[in-house]
């Protein structure tokens, strides 16, 4: 019942509207996002670089309206790449489709996105598109597959929740596509994903091992293992010590703020870790639908209101 509220306050206007002007939140949010500004947002990719992470950032946005604010939004991720090579900075960028126009007009979408994808390829670096709730997913497939014709620079996301994800990842996997596999975090129905987590997690872990296995890998696939469950990652690391799994087939995902001293470890493991860092003023969707995944983080946020 918690974790459908908060889905639900993350789509609320006038709570958005709250929590954006009330700065005990403000400030608790600063957890799972690096700030608002660019200059933020490069400040913790350094000092995450230093640590031996790399990172992928997000200019955070979503479900834009208008073509206006959907070219600002390609302009705003242009700007990132371009800092991001200034910077000398290890970093790929991450972005939602409805933030580039999907809900406008497909081909808006694909024109930002191709935009973006090539001043990426120009700096060297990649792109990831997110993906948003089960009413995009063929959409979002769509998407990468048109600009994945002419980019090899681009990948997509699977959510292990949803019952077609297994057909979608064995259709990746021979395309040789760069997927980050992750649980979800969006509020789905019964149809179309698991309900129970002990479901997810199993399918997290058959889809992880799909992405991983010879045949994948032959055909070039590349996994991005987007968790913080210590219980599907030691399961995982077994199957790559087991199946000989090269280093350059994989990397471990984790977000901004959420359980550093795993990060660190498995730093110190020699795997390659990433981390996905949020920046920017549309940050309360982000932050929302980081509380209804793991709901403790509720306790973190209460208790930093009252202290403050």
């Amino acid at each position: 019942m918690l974790r459908t509220m908060l889905f639900y306050l993350a789509g609320a206007s006038w709570a958005k509207h709250a929590a954006m002007n009330f700065a005990p939140i403000r400030r608790t949010a600063q957890r799972f996002v690096a700030g608002e500004t660019l200059e933020d947002a490069l400040t913790a990719t350094r000092r995450l670089n230093e640590n031996g992470l790399l990172v992928t950032l997000d200019h955070l946005g979503e479900s834009v309206n208008d073509e206006v604010h959907a070219r600002q939004a390609a302009d705003a991720y242009l700007e990132l790449l371009d800092a991001i090579a200034a910077h000398g900075l290890q970093a790929s960028v991450s972005l939602k489709l409805t933030h580039l126009g999907l809900d406008i007009r497909e081909a808006l979408c694909v024109e930002n996105l191709r935009r973006i994808v090539q001043r990426a390829r120009e700096r060297g670096t990649h792109v990831t598109i997110d993906m948003e709730s089960s009413a995009y997913t063929e959409a979002t497939l769509r998407v990468f597959r048109t600009v994945r014709q002419d980019f090899d620079n681009v990948g997509t996301v699977i959510q292990a929740y949803l019952y077609r994800s297994e057909e979608d990842m064995r259709a990746l996997a021979a395309e040789g596509a760069f997927v980050r596999l992750c649980k979800g975090a969006y509020n789905e129905p019964p149809d179309r994903a698991f309900p129970d987590k002990s479901d997810v997690d199993a399918n997290f872990v058959r889809l992880a091992q799909l992405y991983l296995s010879e045949e994948a890998r032959a055909a070039g696939a590349f996994l991005a293992i987007a968790t913080h469950d210590e219980r599907i990652i030691d399961t995982l690391k077994a199957y790559i010590r087991e199946h000989h799994v090269p280093q350059d087939a994989f990397e471990f995902q984790m977000l901004y703020g959420i359980r550093p001293r795993l990060q660190m470890r498995l730093r110190d493991e020699g795997y390659t870790v990433r981390i996905y860092v949020g920046y920017g003023t549309e940050w309360y969707p982000f932050f929302m639908r980081r509380l209804a995944e793991r709901p403790a983080n509720v306790g973190f946020v209460l208790k930093h209101i009252f202290r403050s």
